[in-house]
């Protein structure tokens, strides 16, 4: 059995979502960030960086959101979502799922707090603009990732990009907003997606109590 430790209105909101389409049978282990739930050191045992995601799938312990990721996807490969080691689009695939972490977020995280990157020969994602640019190539090309082949990696970045394009340090492309319908439209997404929305709503009245 998988257990996620989870924060509603967090990055754990994708690896909820890779659960429910992957039908893998999983526990929730559900904190409250906003009260500081994460800083206990009873969670810092988990994780020491005090994030989510994280999964304990027996007495493995998988922290950090592309590795959690990919765990995943292998586990369960009736469901599809990885191709398998030897398959020509598995570079590819990891390509993707580990650009999210490498580039991505730390280009919208300095963008976000309006700092500038490192200098090129230092920095992990070079500039903002080409990040954004090689994103919108690939997924141009569509209408996944891979192509035609829908997988974990999408899931990854079609949450991604709802969450970063509404907070607006991501822009509203065409390619990225029809990129995010398609996969909010996935049943095991919106199921997560409802999920979510369910234990945020039961911590705010928490709070207010």
């Amino acid at each position: 059995m998988i257990t996620l430790h989870h924060s509603p209105n967090t990055r754990s909101v994708g690896t909820l979502s890779l659960l429910e389409e992957l039908g893998a049978p999983y526990d929730l282990h559900v904190m409250d960030m906003k009260a500081g739930e994460n800083r206990q050191p009873a969670y810092l045992a988990i994780n020491p960086m005090g994030k989510v995601p994280a999964i304990q799938d027996g007495e493995a312990l998988v922290t950090e959101q592309g590795a959690v990721f990919l765990h995943l996807a292998d586990r369960f490969p009736q469901a599809g979502l990885a191709p398998a080691i030897g398959d020509p689009l598995r570079g590819p695939f990891l390509r993707w799922l580990f650009f999210y972490g490498s580039s991505f977020e730390p280009a919208v995280v300095d963008k976000a707090l309006k700092r500038d990157p490192a200098p090129a020969a230092m920095s992990p994602y070079g500039d903002y603009d080409t990040v954004i640019e090689t994103l919108r190539a690939q997924l141009a090309k569509g209408p996944w990732l891979l192509g035609k082949t829908f997988s974990a990696a999408d899931i990854l970045w079609g949450v991604s990009l709802s969450w970063t394009m509404m907070f607006g340090i991501v822009p509203k492309l065409p390619e990225f907003t029809a990129y995010a319908d398609r996969v909010n439209a996935r049943p095991g997404v919106q199921r997560a997606r409802a999920k979510d929305a369910e234990l945020a709503a039961a911590q705010d009245a928490a709070r207010k109590d």
